[in-house]
């Protein structure tokens, strides 16, 4: 099933039940761990100055970068839970210490991404061994986790082989969210390009919310929006007043939800379609 067909499937469902229901949007802050919890504070205050929204909190349990306070941050994060957020798992290190191969494309992506892209050429056993790694972590906080979102969202043929041996619900990719075999059965995907903010140089302060908005407007008529904020942003007045007026007027004609939320009305949208799996 085309992802976009059964996530407006989802739509005209609720419509003949006599129920408005209005496309997603989905925030999310990365790379969550004791060294930029202070920075992850401050984005989620921004945002709910302006619109008081459920997130999705990507959570690295080993961060690379050394320093900060885990228990204020796992005090954080229990609040989050309370409130309805939602936690997930993003990596466990958030660092790309595979070697490097021979192509020139591969070593340009993952060099770009600062080589965080802990599992963009990781051997399906390595990246098993982690993400089971990561999920013991969160079972030892007693903390749900439903959804896998690899970091720098890249994931090579070995990281895709291993996330299919756990009962994740979703991965999201940069262009796509994919609802996975934990969710009802379906292997689907819903085109969602990111919406994301380039802070680490001044050219990409400039044009990134410029891109982001044109990326709103191409996205306006599909199922799902994701709006994509890291600590670095933060720092930036300019890119945190662009987040809240894009979160504003974007809720104002989408339903704000959790990741997880969003599977669950991908999954309930092929089970409309197709019956159960």
């Amino acid at each position: 099933m085309d992802g976009e067909a059964g996530a407006h499937s989802a739509q005209a469902a609720a419509g003949d039940a006599g129920i408005e229901r209005k496309p997603a949007l989905c925030v999310s802050i990365h790379d969550v761990a004791p060294a930029t919890w202070p920075e992850c504070v401050r984005l989620a205050q921004a945002l709910r100055e302006v619109a008081d929204i459920p997130l999705t909190w990507l959570v690295i349990p080993r961060y690379h970068r050394a320093g900060g306070d885990l228990a204020q941050m796992e005090a954080g994060l229990e609040c989050a839970l309370a409130r309805g957020d939602e936690l997930a798992l993003h990596g466990f290190t958030h660092l790309d210490t595979a070697p490097q191969g021979p192509g020139l494309g591969e070593r340009f992506l993952r060099g770009g991404y600062s080589h965080e892209g802990e599992f963009a050429a990781l051997p399906a056993d390595e990246a098993a061994r982690r993400i089971q790694r990561g999920l013991d972590w969160f079972a030892e906080r007693g903390w749900p986790v439903r959804g896998f979102v690899p970091p720098a969202w890249l994931m090579g043929k070995g990281a895709w082989q291993a996330l299919r041996r756990f009962d994740f619900d979703y991965t999201t990719t940069f262009p796509r969210f994919h609802l996975l075999h934990g969710a009802g059965g379906a292997g689907d995907s819903v085109l969602s390009p990111s919406l994301v903010y380039a802070a680490r140089n001044r050219s990409g302060r400039l044009a990134s919310p410029l891109l982001a908005d044109g990326l709103a407007l191409a996205l306006a008529r599909r199922p799902l929006i994701r709006l994509s904020l890291h600590p670095p942003d933060v720092r930036h007045p300019r890119l945190l007043r662009h987040a809240q007026a894009t979160v504003e007027r974007l809720q104002a004609t989408r339903t704000a939800m959790t990741k997880a939320a969003f599977a669950d009305r991908l999954a309930a949208a092929w089970r409309y379609q197709y019956g159960p799996q």
